[in-house]
């Protein structure tokens, strides 16, 4: 297949335009800096920085109060406002707007910190955006009823599938081969159609007592740290869900254009990634949908059956089986979204959320306690994966059929200031 033209083609070639207006910079700058200082009262508020090393020395050893960082998330929201509106062009009004949504997610996780606590809808909406679509749990009875069809045995569903899915746990010493052959595939497809940097990388390395299966920490210089939580079983599918969502074309790959961004066209605001932004949806999305992307049709199925279950010790026949079974479980994604609106908003207890995830998202107790974990932790980010994977779906699909113009729509998401709404 052709390769179509390079994301990190375009950005160089963008590089070469004139640089944005030194008062949007210096906003810009103002952004990073108060993302910073966030960061030094919430702990893991900042995924990733790489920009220069005095300004976070410096938000360390002077972090102002949490009132103060409010009163300037104010005043620089409304100059970015402005800013919007006296743009010059299209590119610095986009670029503009993005920054101010930006400062609004930022002064929302503010009040956030200091205890105030809404609906979940409205605190994703705040935070990342985007507003989910909050379902009743009873619109997922017809997707579990699916799943019933396809997963064989007597007895309550979710004891069936716990058993089902059982069949297809990588054995522990072969995790980590496993996991690199599926990295390693989606980083040659992802090659078809991105001409990566020479000095791009990654390092894999398994870790348990997290609430999470797996996560990206992008460290700069175009390479990547990928965990892997062994701590429970590690289905064979996860493998290249894994591979590309954490790796290619996901957030590693969407790491190495945000820093290219601040690089090679100055926008100092692509050097600060804070966990609760506006991004969110659009990593989280961008990087679930990329399985689709770099797997097409049948061929994610076709290559873990020729590579993956040989690798894992596991019977390649079987995997069909697998593949239908996550076809109709996928319906039923947005029942964790309902169930953590439910738990987070005091509708339910603790233990009635852990219920409720065995039954709409079929997993053993252990896995439904972990879920539930997640989202005390994390609360409204629970909504990035399915609701962000819907608005990226469309966005790409619209391009039309092809491969060529999809990989397009995917790199115009990363090659410039991206918001949820520019997507809809």
């Amino acid at each position: 297949m052709r390769a179509i033209a390079s994301l990190f083609f375009l950005l160089a070639a963008c590089a070469t335009a004139p640089a944005p207006t030194a008062d949007l910079n210096a906003l810009a700058e103002r952004y990073v800096r108060l993302a910073l200082e966030i960061g030094t009262h919430e702990e893991g508020y900042i995924d990733a920085y790489y920009g220069p090393e005095a300004w976070k020395t410096e938000a360390e050893a002077h972090p102002r109060s949490v009132a103060q960082l409010k009163s300037d998330a104010d005043a620089l929201r409304a100059e970015l406002a402005a800013a919007v509106s006296s743009a010059g062009d299209a590119a610095a009004a986009r670029r503009a707007r993005t920054l101010e949504v930006y400062v609004s997610s930022a002064r929302f996780r503010l009040d956030m910190i200091e205890g105030r606590r809404v609906p979940l809808a409205d605190e994703a909406e705040a935070l990342f955006g985007i507003r989910p679509d909050l379902r009743p749990l009873s619109s997922y009875d017809e997707a579990l009823a699916r799943v019933e069809a396809v997963v064989p045995g007597q007895g309550p569903l979710a004891q069936r599938v716990e058993a089902f899915v059982a069949r297809y746990t990588i054995p522990e010493d072969r995790i980590t081969p496993v996991m690199q052959a599926a990295i390693a595939e989606c980083r040659r497809r992802t090659l078809e159609h991105f001409d990566l940097p020479a000095n791009e990388r990654f390092d894999m390395e398994l870790v348990t007592g997290q609430s999470w299966g797996a996560y990206n920490w992008y460290r700069g210089n175009n390479n990547s740290l990928i965990q892997i939580n062994a701590g429970l079983p590690i289905r064979i599918d996860a493998a290249i869900g894994t591979g590309c969502h954490e790796g290619y074309p996901g957030h590693h790959v969407q790491g190495i254009a945000a820093e290219r961004l601040y690089r090679e066209r100055g926008y100092v605001e692509y050097s600060v990634a804070p966990l609760f932004s506006p991004q969110g949806p659009l990593n989280e999305g961008a990087g679930d949908y990329g399985v689709q992307l770099a797997f097409p049709g049948e061929e994610r199925t076709a290559f873990e059956a020729r590579v993956l279950y040989p690798l894992a010790g596991l019977d390649p026949a079987s995997a069909p089986a697998l593949a239908a079974f996550g076809e109709a479980v996928n319906a039923l994604d947005g029942a964790r979204l309902t169930i953590a609106a439910m738990y987070l908003g005091g509708e339910i207890d603790r233990a009635r959320a852990v219920e409720l995830t065995q039954r709409y998202q079929l997993m053993s107790r252990e896995r439904a306690e972990r879920s539930i974990a997640f989202a005390e932790h994390y609360r409204s980010y629970v909504i990035n994966y399915a609701t962000g994977e819907d608005l990226v779906r469309a966005y790409i699909e619209r391009a039309g059929p092809s491969a060529e113009a999809r990989w397009r729509a995917y790199e115009s998401i990363l090659n410039q200031p991206t918001l949820p709404e520019h997507l809809r």
